[in-house]
């Protein structure tokens, strides 16, 4: 069990009780202080008020000037004392005799200092008597004509006014505690309400699983994306950034003001629905899964995980051409091998000259479409890729045909955009003639026709295929990620290699549509990189 001093709520206790400590001793000790002057003062008033009124009585400067013969001045004074709750009141003579003190063994006797009255004014100060220290007013006597014939000295001792201020400062120091009380109780209300959002966890274990956290988010090769309820990012990790090609400080942004316009924006976003999403970008085809946050049953956001599948998928495109290739060259291994038992049957039989009549015509035939191809087109690489889709689509018994105008004969740099855009659109094209329903019995089921040519330096290239075609109002969908019209196969996504040719089009600046006259047609443009000819 932890200490208490290391609990949230021990922390935030000590912590309120520590501020409302000093702030109330500060506003203590300026209290006393301000206090002590405003109580001082208010007693130097006092007295000044009390000796002034007493100094215009007529009755006691009479007294005075006869040297108060029936000693009135000591019951007056004992009077205006008990009735104003002065300290004493003592009035002097002229020559300094005292006719009234609160001691009577020094009634008569003269005081030590000067009568300080006598020149009209009133004198008022905090200082040493001879009952101690007080705030004190001295005030003249006046006559009948305004002459000073004596003066009135009236105090309030230190003790007394102590006594005022001990009972305003129990009242300050009940507030002081009722303060500390209400601290305490709020401090422990404000540590259980931080309990209940951090799920009773201690700050050491926040900090530890921060620190997890970062380490996790960050050492994993999946993407991982946090959106909170308004749609801004609040939690990206480097594998994630390197995905999406996000640059900068992006944390607090909202995802449409840091994503394109796009469907993978809208995946993450959760306009687009469902589980495994596809979404090509210009680098990666990334899988997305957006999931929600549920944190003690408050909706608390969305995470978006990415995958990378871009050398998968292409692994998996590669290994199922290499499958179909592989399924041909056994389907023609198997036809060789039919003919090959014809020439050694004929041969058997004698019949020579019609066994070489055979040989001749097969020899012809297979020479035929291979001859018809390089003579139209100069590249072996586009040429070896035309032979092998068309042996592939045989032996699904589609018919794949090389336009007769076709002519690509200028060398060309680079093909790879060329191999890779014909390769998905000849694919796609077979794939929808052989699973038409339409031509079930048939023989061959359709035909798939090639075009390519260059003018004005721009390849053009245009695959069409006689089979369902696709409706006009999905035209505009068909290089969408992840939209198909057909089944997945052998775990390939589907909807991804027509997104892929348009992102390899488009960022090799070339134009790439879609029409459907009778069946499937798209049409091509790519810049042509000359191949440099070394002499």
């Amino acid at each position: 069990m932890p200490r208490m001093g290391r609990t949230l709520a021990s922390r935030i206790l000590f912590a309120v009780l520590g501020i409302m400590a000093v702030t109330m001793a500060l506003g203590l000790a300026l209290f006393t202080r301000v206090t002590s002057r405003a109580t001082d003062q208010q007693a130097v008033e006092q007295t000044r008020s009390i000796a002034v009124s007493l100094g215009h009585v007529p009755q006691v400067a009479t007294a005075v000037e006869a040297g108060d013969p029936d000693h009135v001045l000591r019951r007056l004074a004992e009077a205006v004392r008990r009735d104003s709750g002065a300290s004493y009141v003592v009035i002097i003579g002229r020559d300094g005799t005292r006719y009234s003190h609160p001691n009577p063994a020094l009634v008569g006797q003269k005081i030590e200092e000067p009568v300080v009255a006598l020149d009209g004014r009133v004198h008022t100060g905090v200082d040493q008597g001879s009952l101690g220290r007080s705030a004190n007013a001295r005030a003249p006597i006046f006559d009948a004509n305004g002459r000073p014939v004596g003066e009135v000295s009236v105090g309030l001792l230190e003790s007394e006014v102590g006594v005022r201020f001990t009972h305003e400062m129990a009242d300050v120091l009940l507030y002081t505690g009722a303060a500390l009380a209400l601290g305490v109780g709020a401090s422990l209300l404000l540590a259980r309400g931080i309990k209940r959002v951090t799920f009773g966890l201690e700050p050491a274990e926040i900090v530890a699983l921060v620190q997890e956290r970062e380490a996790m988010l960050h050492g994993i090769r999946e993407g991982v994306l946090g959106i909170d309820p308004s749609g801004r990012i609040n939690v990206l990790n480097d594998e994630a950034r390197r995905l999406l090609d996000i640059q900068g400080a992006v944390l607090g942004q909202r995802v449409v003001d840091v994503l394109p316009d796009n469907r993978l924006r809208g995946v993450v976003t959760g306009e687009v629905a469902g589980q495994d999403l596809v979404a090509v970008t210009d680098e990666h085809l990334l899988v997305l899964n957006r999931m929600p946050v549920v944190v003690g049953e408050r909706q608390a956001g969305w995470v978006v995980t990415i995958r990378d599948r871009t050398e998968l998928e292409a692994l998996l495109r590669q290994l199922d051409s290499v499958e179909g290739l592989t399924t041909a060259l056994r389907a023609q291994e198997h036809e060789f091998s039919n003919r090959l038992h014809v020439l050694s049957v004929l041969l058997e039989l004698g019949e020579v000259d019609e066994a070489t009549r055979y040989s001749r015509h097969l020899q012809a035939d297979t020479a035929l479409v291979g001859e018809e191809v390089r003579s139209r087109i100069g590249s072996p690489v586009v040429t070896a890729l035309l032979l092998a889709k068309t042996t592939v689509a045989a032996e699904r018994d589609v018919r794949v045909r090389l336009d007769p105008a076709s002519r690509l004969t200028t060398p060309v740099a680079d093909e790879v955009p060329i191999v890779t855009v014909l390769g998905n659109l000849i694919d796609n094209a077979v794939d929808a003639v052989a699973d038409d329903p339409r031509t079930v019995g048939d023989h061959p089921r359709g035909e798939v026709m090639v075009s390519l040519g260059c003018e004005d330096g721009v390849i053009q290239m245009s695959v069409s295929d006689t089979g369902p075609g696709i409706s006009a109002d999905r035209l505009d969908d068909v290089f969408v990620d992840g939209f198909s019209t057909k089944e997945p196969r052998r775990g390939m996504r589907r909807g991804v290699g027509l997104a892929l040719v348009h992102r390899l089009v488009t960022r090799d600046g070339g134009t790439i549509t879609a029409t459907s006259p009778d069946g499937a047609r798209f049409d091509v443009t790519l810049p042509m990189r000359r191949k440099e000819v070394v002499e």
